[in-house]
């Protein structure tokens, strides 16, 4: 790309894109946007796409994925999000978007709205994996309550150790972890008036959520031990699973994966869909994978405030840090210009963020610092908009969850 002849870096592009807007902001590079959607699409292989809400909290941004062949579905985090995403697509054509709340909720007044609404019941499930769950709607609806979609989650951790449940790697979520607990958990829904078993869930964050090529050669050989052991397992285990289940209930849907494992869950004959969401964002935690890249599609801007020592340049604001374990890769990281890094005693903070390395000294007090966040949707509980670029402008500016008023966390 070029502007007046000269040939232009992807930083000189997010500068000149932005040059009237004043910093800390945030940018989606729609250009980056579809062409990860595309390379979701392709890995994906003809299985429908569900996107995971939590990894993008921008409605412009979901919708876009949406309405995008391969992609069917949301996965929401919370039931609030999913009846307030109901309510919010009710008179267009995502209407009918069937929505499966991935958590378990004990929201007693969205329990209340759910049954309330008969479009919202038509479309939405929720999660459970217990008979504790379905006491709870009961409680919360009373026992005559309109019938509310279920979906049951299996366990899909990997126990290497067999018949013990000490070694336990993966997610800590749901107690049903074998076909006969399935079974058991899924005859019990059938039983129970008020409730309609739809589905099966399975998320692998051992495979999908953990990068198969850490940096640490050691390490990398020890996780894609893990990932291998762990899905030679799974696969057996899902499809007595879902089997199990479907001679009990029809089922709508089996629902696997993340993006770092779709090619490995889509191998797994039960799975009729994947869950997909951080693979549209291109977050920091996805360079470590060698199935695939996607590239950075929404960044942040942090200006220069100061210049306190040579081979330091201190940014504005900036400790965007990500959840999970307390560690450096949940810090954000100095993306353009290249050659800038943290400072490891100092890392990066609410009101200042240093940065150091071979770019510093060429930056000036005005300056922008582009930033990636470590995880995909959890930039937009900072900013309340982001800003479209498209080629070399920005075209519009779209609200995240956070800008129109919703927190779901």
């Amino acid at each position: 790309m070029s502007y007046g002849g000269g040939v232009t870096t992807a930083r000189d592009r997010l500068d000149r894109a932005t040059a009237d807007l004043e910093p800390p902001l945030a940018v989606v590079d729609l250009d980056a946007f579809d062409r990860n959607a595309a390379d979701l699409v392709r890995r994906a292989a003809g299985r429908p796409i569900r996107v995971a809400s939590k990894s993008v909290r921008c409605r412009y941004l979901l919708e876009r994925a949406l309405r995008k062949p391969g992609f069917a579905g949301v996965m929401s985090y919370a039931l609030p999000e999913a009846l307030w995403l109901h309510r919010s697509w009710a008179d267009t054509d995502l209407a009918d978007t069937d929505i499966l709340v991935a958590y378990p909720t004990t929201d007693h007044s969205a329990l209340r709205a759910l049954a309330a609404d008969p479009g919202a019941r038509r479309v939405v499930s929720i999660m459970v994996d217990s008979v504790a769950h379905l006491d709870l709607v009961d409680a919360a609806l009373g026992a005559d309550h309109p019938e509310i979609r279920v979906c049951v989650e299996l366990d899909v951790s990997w126990r290497p150790v067999r018949g013990s449940g000490k070694v336990h790697i993966g997610a800590r979520r749901s107690p049903v972890f074998t076909p006969e607990q399935a079974a058991g958990l899924a005859a019990a829904i059938v039983a129970r008036p008020g409730f309609r078993l739809v589905g099966v869930m399975g998320y692998e964050g051992q495979i999908a959520g953990m990068g198969d090529n850490p940096g640490n050669p050691v390490r990398g050989a020890v996780l894609r031990w893990v990932q291998r052991g762990s899905a030679r397992e799974l696969v057996g285990r899902r499809v007595d699973a879902v089997r199990a289940v479907s001679a009990l209930a029809p089922l709508e849907f089996v629902n696997g994966g993340g993006t770092g494992s779709i090619e490995i869950t889509r191998a797994d004959p039960s799975v009729t869909e994947i869950a997909a969401g951080s693979g549209l964002i291109g977050p920091r935690l996805f360079d470590h994978y060698t199935r695939f890249a996607p590239d950075p599609a929404v960044l942040f801007a942090a200006p220069v405030v100061r210049r306190p020592a040579p081979g330091v340049a201190t940014l504005f604001s900036g400790g965007y840090l990500a959840s999970g374990p307390a560690d450096r890769a949940r810090l954000p990281q100095p993306y353009l210009p290249d050659g800038l890094r943290l400072l490891s005693l100092e890392g990066a903070g609410e009101v200042q963020t240093p940065v150091t390395g071979a770019a510093a000294d060429a930056l000036k007090v005005g300056d922008r610092v582009w930033l990636r966040h470590a995880k995909a949707g959890e930039l937009a509980e900072r900013f309340t908009a982001y800003h479209v670029i498209e080629g070399d402008q920005v075209t519009s500016i779209v609200p995240t969850y956070r800008g129109e008023g919703r927190s779901f966390g």
